[in-house]
């Protein structure tokens, strides 16, 4: 991989790329730090008193409201620029998390620990996941299992930092300094962050060309809604199985608790994996086959817990497996999202399928409230997870048979304007009409 890349396809400006993926790691995983929140619950709990389903519903606000601010990331993007727009939401976040030391109330920690710390870590990790991509379009299977797996990272090393400072100085300390750790992380790694610009997408050797979409035209076509399909299930599958684990292992396994419990930190080690695996083994063997083949997986898990006698190594091979598929899934799908929709727009357009994301962390809880238990819930999965691998078996990228012919008709177009202009407005001797020579590599002055 090449250090040195031209920026904005600009001959004199060059950047070095390494520091931009030092600068998003630092930031991904100072954002992945929310996905301890677990921790808190019981600590909050105890100390005001409060129902600890109360105390848990807050990470499902802040779910929701990271998957809300990626629709709105793009635009913020385009208006403020990234270093900008990730360095305030690293101020946000960390504002966020110290100002949950201070509340009193569930409302005040719904308020500041949900929706002001979700939207500002939503803004962040969409727009610095989608502008490393941008930068390696060659690469983006693998750039996108970077981000997202020091996203998962953050969150395994947080997991000991936290516990440490939570049974040290008491719940409330701890989101103090977890809020200044975070809120530096995130700056510092926004300073190292360049914006990559984007051209219209070429037109390839082979004649197929890939169309930069806008949000508006992706959401015209077929396939926008059948990838949201396959995010959902994906996301579904993961999400439940995070929250529900200890309890899973409880009650179907008949594990005790501590055994249970351990299931949690298998999870984050299994999800990490996946997204450091199955991103860069995209760019190799095609990345709706490496879906398709962790939808076959994720079922056959998910029908394993519903139906079997779980023993203890059954049931955390099928936890391992799911958070595995569940980790590279939501890696691979921006570089799906890129590659059928083109770079150029590909936050915004991301931030829409994203929604499948916080769909897909309440929809569980309530298909769960409604059927009455684990397994109806695993079926309900498992036939998703079938439907989603048809899908992902037969979708194409909408441009995919567009071929070259439409783009030399342009091309002939614009060469006919060219020498429309040059017989114009150009003498012999390369000069333009008011007698000013060309630049030969700007075409211009």
């Amino acid at each position: 991989m090449k250090a040195i890349s031209k920026a904005n396809d600009n001959p004199s400006t060059q950047v070095n790329r390494l520091w931009i993926v030092i600068g998003t790691i630092i930031v991904q995983m100072g954002l992945g730090t929310i996905y301890t929140w677990s921790l808190f619950n019981q600590p909050l709990a105890d100390k005001f008193g409060w129902e600890l389903g109360g105390t848990a519903m807050t990470f499902s606000i802040t779910s929701f409201a990271l998957a809300f601010a990626t629709l709105f990331s793009g635009k913020l993007q385009d208006k403020f620029g990234i270093r900008k727009l990730i360095a305030a939401s690293g101020i946000v976040l960390g504002v966020g998390l110290m100002l949950s030391s201070q509340v009193t109330s569930l409302g005040l920690l719904y308020l500041v620990a949900g929706l002001l710390v979700g939207y500002a870590d939503g803004t962040a990790y969409m727009s610095s996941l989608s502008n490393l991509i941008k930068w390696f379009p060659k690469h983006k299977g693998l750039m996108s299992g970077v981000s997202v797996g020091a996203y998962g990272t953050g969150s395994l090393i947080f997991k000991y930092i936290n516990g440490a400072m939570i049974e040290s100085r008491g719940v409330s300390q701890a989101f103090l300094i977890w809020g200044i750790i975070v809120l530096a992380m995130v700056v510092f790694g926004s300073f190292l962050i360049r914006e990559a610009v984007v051209a219209a997408t070429p037109a390839s050797a082979s004649g197929i060309r890939v169309k930069d979409f806008t949000v508006k035209e992706m959401l015209k076509t077929k396939q926008a809604y059948l990838l949201f399909v396959v995010f959902f299930t994906a996301c579904m599958s993961g999400l439940y199985l995070i929250g529900s684990v200890k309890d899973i292992g409880v009650r179907l396994a008949g594990l005790d608790v501590a055994t249970a419990a351990n299931a949690v930190a298998m999870i984050a080690i299994f999800n990490t994996a996946g997204r450091l695996i199955l991103g860069p083994l995209s760019d190799k063997v095609g990345r709706l086959k490496v879906v398709s083949g962790a939808l076959l997986v994720t079922f056959a898990a998910v029908m394993v817990l519903s139906f079997a006698t779980l023993t203890y190594p059954l049931f955390f091979a099928s936890v391992a497996a799911i958070a595995f598929c569940f980790g590279g899934n939501i890696t691979v799908f921006p570089a799906i999202v890129s590659d059928f929709f083109g770079l150029k727009n590909q936050g915004k357009n991301y931030g829409v399928i994203y929604q499948g994301f916080g769909l897909g962390a309440l929809s569980a809880s309530f298909i769960a409230a409604l059927l009455g238990g684990f397994k109806p819930t695993f079926l309900v999965i498992g036939v998703l997870c079938a439907i989603s691998f048809l899908i992902a078996m037969w979708v194409k990228a909408p441009m995919a048979a567009q071929i070259v012919s439409e783009s030399a008709s342009e091309a002939m177009t614009a060469g006919d304007e060219e020498i429309g202009k040059g017989t114009r407005g150009k003498d012999a001797q390369g000069k333009d009409g008011k007698g000013m020579r060309l630049n030969p590599q700007t075409k211009g002055i």
